[in-house]
C-alpha cells in the first residue's frame, strides 16, 4: 500500500509538470497528424493500399508513430531528475524506490493515451470508420498499451544513463523511423526484396497488421500473438536493463 500511495503522489507531481507545459502533448500530437493530413490528402491517391479510404489503412501507423515521438519526453523527464538530484533526493527519502520509475512510466501511458485519442478523433473528422466492436476496440486499446508500455521501459533506459539531454531525447527518432520500414503505409509487398523481408518480420509490422484487422472488425489469426510475443519479449528484456540501470543511479 505504501508503494501504491508514493506511487500515486509521484504521478501526480510528473502529472502537474505536463499540466505547466502542455506543448509536450500537443507536439507530440500535431506532427504524427501532420503526416496524416500529408499522406491522405497528397499522397494518398497515388498509393495503392488495397482500401477505398486510405485514412482506415495508415491510422495503426500513425497511432505508433505518436507514440514512438511521446515516449522521447519521459526519457527526458527521467534524465532531468537524475541530473538534478530529484532521484537522489527522494532515495534518501522514506519513498519506495519503485515508486520514483513507476511514476514516470504512468505518466507516459496516460500522456500518450490523451495523444492517442486526439489523434483518433482527427482521423474521424478526416473519414476515418471503424466496424470494430466493444471488445475489438478494448483489444486495440491494450495493445497499444503494451507498445507504449515497452517503449517507456526503453525510455526508461536512456533516460538514467544518458550524458547529455539530447542524447536521451534523440534515442526514439530510430523508433519514430520503423514504422515507414513496414506495412504502416503500404503493403509490405511492393518493396524490393531485402526491404520486404525486413519489413515482414519487425515487431511494427505484426503490430499494425493487428490493429488495422481489430478496427476492421477481420479476424486477427496468428498476427496478434506475433505482436504480443514481440512485445512481451521486448518488454521483458528492456525492463531488465532498466532495473540494471536504476540500481546503478547514485
Amino acid at each position: 500500500m505504501k508503494t501504491l500511495q508514493d506511487t500515486r503522489y509521484l504521478f501526480g507531481r510528473s502529472m502537474r509538470h505536463i499540466q505547466r507545459s502542455p506543448d509536450t502533448i500537443i507536439t507530440v500530437a500535431i506532427v504524427p497528424i501532420a503526416l496524416m493530413l500529408l499522406f491522405v490528402y497528397v499522397f494518398g491517391g497515388a498509393i495503392q493500399a488495397g482500401t477505398d479510404d486510405y485514412v482506415d489503412y495508415m491510422l495503426p501507423g500513425i497511432l505508433l508513430i505518436a507514440i514512438a515521438s511521446g515516449i522521447s519526453y519521459t526519457a527526458v523527464r527521467i534524465f532531468t531528475d537524475t541530473q538534478a538530484g530529484i532521484i537522489a533526493r527522494l532515495h534518501s527519502m522514506p519513498v519506495s524506490r519503485s515508486a520514483v520509475l513507476w511514476a514516470h512510466v504512468l505518466t507516459s501511458q496516460f500522456s500518450n493515451a490523451i495523444s492517442v485519442v486526439v489523434i483518433v478523433g482527427v482521423a474521424l473528422l478526416m473519414g476515418f470508420r471503424s466496424s470494430a466492436d466493444v471488445l475489438a476496440w478494448l483489444a486495440v486499446a491494450g495493445l497499444l498499451m503494451l507498445f507504449t508500455l515497452v517503449l517507456t521501459w526503453l525510455a526508461v533506459i536512456r533516460g538514467l544513463t544518458a550524458s547529455t539531454i539530447d542524447g536521451a531525447s534523440a534515442f526514439a527518432y530510430p523508433l519514430i523511423f520503423l514504422p515507414f520500414i513496414s506495412s504502416a503505409f503500404v503493403p509490405t509487398d511492393t518493396m524490393p526484396t531485402p526491404v520486404r523481408v525486413f519489413a515482414e518480420h519487425q515487431p511494427v509490422t505484426a503490430i499494425v497488421d493487428s490493429i488495422r484487422a481489430l478496427l476492421d472488425g477481420r479476424p486477427v489469426g496468428s498476427e496478434i500473438w506475433v505482436a504480443l510475443a514481440w512485445c512481451v519479449g521486448v518488454g521483458l528484456v528492456a525492463y531488465a536493463f532498466a532495473m540494471r540501470a536504476y540500481r546503478r543511479t547514485p
